[in-house]
């Protein structure tokens, strides 16, 4: 992490109440983790692949070193589909494609963080009651050719087939506590989000008293 840290965000507002309150939290946190931030509010499902197309030149050509990128996508959607905010939907894996090995050479064997807010299908889950040395991608027969994925992880609010709630002035769950423990925690990334994923229990929407506008 000792060389320039970027961040993207790209977040469908138009009929996702409380979008503005995860866009705030989302600004705090990459202040906190000294990422250069760009944030592109209502995207079209065009305007998702052609921003993260600019993305990847901007990292390709930064003048520093790029120690890792962050990108976030934050609309209604599908199982591996987003809707922009033309209402068209755009392929998730298309997105994914850009910041590869093939694409994207500044990034190669760096860290690719993606974090997406987005229902994966009409499923509700309602909840249940509670009681808490270096790898070296390369073959041996063939040392110059690395994997085309590497360094990637995927971080989804939701698990297939089901939608991802929001509240309709907080913020969803989990970018609201996502941002909490990125500000405030230090540690191995898959750490910080073993802890994101027990501490979004206590911020679900299905607890009496919240409002929940809808999915994504």
């Amino acid at each position: 992490m000792s060389g320039a840290r970027l961040a993207l965000t790209l977040c469908v507002t138009k009929a996702r109440e409380g979008s503005e309150a995860d866009l705030s939290a989302l600004e705090h946190m990459f202040r906190q983790l000294r990422f250069e931030s760009t944030t592109k509010k209502d995207p079209t499902a065009q305007q998702f692949q052609e921003e993260l197309e600019k993305f990847q030149h901007v990292i390709d050509t930064w003048k520093d070193p790029v120690s890792c990128a962050f990108v976030v996508l934050m609309a209604h959607g599908e199982e591996g589909l987003l809707e922009g905010e033309d209402g068209k939907m755009v392929r998730l894996e298309d997105l994914f494609e850009v910041l590869n090995n093939k694409n994207c050479r500044a990034l190669r064997a760096k860290p690719k963080v993606y974090i997406v807010q987005a229902c994966r299908g009409e499923h509700r889950d309602l909840g249940e009651t509670i009681g808490g040395d270096e790898v070296v991608m390369v073959t041996k027969d063939n040392p110059q050719t690395i994997p085309t994925y590497t360094d990637a992880l995927h971080v989804y609010s939701t698990v297939e087939g089901y939608i991802a709630y929001r509240h309709d002035q907080e913020g969803s769950a989990f970018i609201q506590t996502l941002t909490d423990v990125f500000s405030n925690r230090k540690g191995p990334i898959l750490e910080l989000l073993t802890e994101v994923s027990w501490n979004k229990v206590s911020r679900t929407p299905t607890q009496a008293g919240q409002s929940v506008s809808g999915g994504s």
